[in-house]
């Protein structure tokens, strides 16, 4: 079991709710996001575009959920000074570069240039969180674990919760041929074992199936519970961009095997990306999406596992604070 430092476990408490659950909205997309906007509105979004797409989500989810994934590109210091990221509500803020380098089958995770986990800690937030492309065995397999080594190593030095995100990807003709789709449990899984020692917090993960082809919840539901044993630290279910209807069922799922909540993002919210007035994006985020995110916070509160049941307090003892 993960022995948690003081600074990692108040963060953890900031990033979930009273009963140990980690309900948490994503927002700290960007390339993505900026696709979505130009085809939803049919033109480029600029850079305030980017920036009030955000203000709104944040300010209509975060006086609800647990916490809030921003980026600092148009997200983290803009919601704060803004007053639109709620004071109660935890901040998990993004390391990543967007996208990656490399190529298609060897995909290679950069920190953001001039951004790290000091920086994160100084502006308040209460974790960081690194998005890393990953396929156990791939050819970048080792220079992706390193760079986790590294960066765990910049919130260990701050005391900072830190939260990976793992996404797995096709190589050779596996998509094409549909073997992927076979493979994908084995890959989360796998990656989980190999990236939680490497001084992870939290594991946000992929679904441990594709939803295209898998269709038992018997088998979903024992993919999830081999994911949970292979996790050596507490996890949550990412959306990856599916229908909402279709997450609730997979964090439902995720939640029974062990899971301890979800990061939502575009299952979420997607839909507002179309709606070019802003007042009727505003009102569809307040109503439709508020009422999916308490849906979602009650599946996780009925089956979910605390995050605090896969890890050990801290032990303090008189004078801690001369070495700490």
């Amino acid at each position: 079991m993960k022995k948690m430092t003081i600074g990692k476990y108040r963060g953890m408490q900031r990033l979930s709710d009273e009963r140990g659950s980690i309900c948490m909205c994503a927002l700290d997309h960007r390339g993505s996001l900026e696709k979505m906007l130009k085809e939803g509105t049919r033109s480029a979004p600029s850079y305030q575009d980017m920036v009030d797409f955000k203000y709104d989500v944040c300010g209509a989810l975060s006086p609800h959920c647990s916490a809030i994934l921003l980026d600092p590109v148009y997200g983290a210091g803009q919601a704060i000074a803004a007053d639109v990221l709620a004071g109660g509500t935890g901040l998990l803020v993004s390391l990543e570069e967007t996208g990656y380098a490399g190529d298609a089958e060897g995909r290679v995770s950069r920190a953001l240039e001039g951004w790290n986990a000091a920086k994160i800690r100084r502006m308040g937030a209460d974790g960081a969180k690194l998005l890393l492309y990953y396929r156990p065995g791939g050819a970048v397999a080792a220079q992706q674990r390193a760079l986790v080594e590294e960066l765990a190593a910049w919130c260990e030095e701050q005391d900072l919760a830190f939260i990976v995100e793992p996404v797995g990807y096709a190589i050779g003709d596996e998509a094409k041929s549909g073997r992927y789709s076979k493979l994908k449990p084995e890959v989360v899984i796998q990656t989980a074992a190999e990236i939680t020692p490497l001084g992870i917090d939290v594991l946000k993960a992929e679904f441990p199936a594709d939803p295209k082809t898998e269709k038992d919840d018997g088998v979903m539901l024992e993919n999830c519970k081999r994911l949970n044993e292979a996790s050596q630290v507490p996890w949550i279910i990412l959306s990856g961009g599916v229908d909402f209807q279709l997450f609730v069922r997979q964090v439902e799922i995720a939640c029974k095997a062990g899971a301890s909540g979800f990061l939502a993002g575009r299952a979420l919210w997607q839909e507002a990306t179309s709606i070019a007035s802003r007042e009727e994006r505003q009102d569809f985020l307040e109503t439709t999406v508020v009422d999916r995110l308490y849906l979602l916070m009650a599946v996780a509160n009925a089956y979910g596992t605390p995050w605090y049941e896969k890890v050990s307090a801290p032990m303090i003892e008189e004078g801690w604070y001369k070495s700490y």
